[in-house]
């Protein structure tokens, strides 16, 4: 019996059948087709005319971990290859809260009305536990998200800043290609990839904060001598005087600093991204910049230091890669790992078996 409460020993209860569950879809629901994958030409002539979607597309590629995805966007990057070069790399850092996607904003709105296109690479900081990503740097370049010539690309850091540099370099590639004639490119401000950026850029910005405490913690060694321009952002309201101080510290700072390579010395300039004060004498100073670096010869000789640069760490990439991939150096791992963790051999003799055996085969 379907209901045993039914039946006469219980009366005066009664249970009735129900209604019929809904289905757990939208019965209206019709799954859309996924488009096929554009072949390597059709990728590269999307991306030569500027197709936003095709250069999508080919990003997403090289950001993709399938073997067979990396294969294609090689193919795809060798051909675009012969058009890149023809932008000015500006590489943008600072702390947190500095203000850096609100001045690229305003910078990139600068930039735009002189005419010509604009990306933006930003770097986003990755969970550690989670591997995720917000993805949420064009929420604070409203402006600029919506004008028909930037293109925004933020990138997960997903716990290997140097992946995310190789990729992001791959991608500076594509954006030449594809017609943009200026590439901002945003870390995540963590010391790290600050590093990684810099070999990747022709300029580079520090996006400095005054009124946060003592300012000479800002002034960190390892970052100053890699800033080709200082600028100190929240510079207006009753924040004006501390900015001017703060500009006077880092300006004695910087004379204790050896001569740049490229000659230039850097200069600290404060600005307000909020209020868009300041934004073109800092675009000014970038001006002068590259006029400078470009008659001593300096510019194309850093490119080339990059290029040679990112030749030997993609090669230690692919031998970290075939390394780690290799099944039976997997195993041999797992087998040491376990011993190490016994207390049954060190560290380093384990280190020691696992590379002789790969090198020795």
């Amino acid at each position: 019996m379907e209901h045993p409460e039914n039946d006469s020993k219980y009366l005066g209860l009664t249970v009735n059948e129900g209604v019929a569950q809904p289905p757990v879809t939208n019965p209206y629901f019709t799954r859309r087709k996924r488009k096929p994958m554009p072949t390597v030409s059709e990728l590269v002539e999307g991306i030569r005319r500027g197709d936003v979607t095709m250069l999508s597309r080919a990003v997403t590629l090289v950001e993709s971990l399938a073997p067979d995805h990396q294969q294609l966007a090689q193919e795809v990057i060798e051909k675009c290859l012969p058009y890149s070069g023809n932008s000015r790399r500006i590489g943008i850092t600072g702390v947190p809260g500095a203000g850096k996607s609100t001045s690229i904003d305003v910078f990139g709105l600068h930039v735009l009305r002189d005419g010509g296109k604009l990306a933006v690479l930003a770097i986003d900081p990755s969970s550690e536990r989670t591997r995720g990503s917000i993805l949420g740097d064009k929420t604070r370049m409203e402006k600029l998200s919506t004008h028909p010539g930037a293109f925004i690309r933020p990138s997960p850091s997903a716990g290997s800043l140097g992946g995310v540099a190789r990729k992001t370099r791959e991608t500076i590639v594509l954006c030449e290609a594809a017609g943009y004639n200026n590439i901002f490119v945003e870390t995540v401000g963590v010391g790290q990839s600050e590093t990684a950026v810099h070999s990747m850029v022709d300029f580079f910005l520090l996006i400095q904060l005054a009124g946060t405490g003592d300012e000479l913690q800002g002034i960190k060694r390892g970052i100053m001598e890699m800033a080709d321009g200082i600028v100190i952002n929240k510079a207006d309201g009753d924040n004006i005087d501390r900015a001017r101080l703060a500009q006077a510290q880092f300006k004695s700072a910087l004379r204790l600093f050896p001569p740049t390579a490229s000659g230039w010395s850097p200069e600290v300039l404060t600005y307000s991204g909020y209020f868009e004060l300041g934004i073109p004498e800092v675009w000014d100073m970038i001006d002068r910049y590259f006029d400078y670096v470009t008659a001593n010869g300096y510019f194309e000789r850093r490119r080339r230091e990059q290029a040679r640069y990112w030749m030997y760490e993609t090669i230690d990439e692919q031998l970290r890669s075939r390394f780690y991939n290799d099944p039976e150096i997997a195993a041999m791992l797992a087998q040491r790992e376990a011993a190490v963790l016994d207390n049954r051999l060190s560290s380093f003799i384990a280190a020691r078996d696992v590379l002789q055996h790969y090198f020795s085969r």
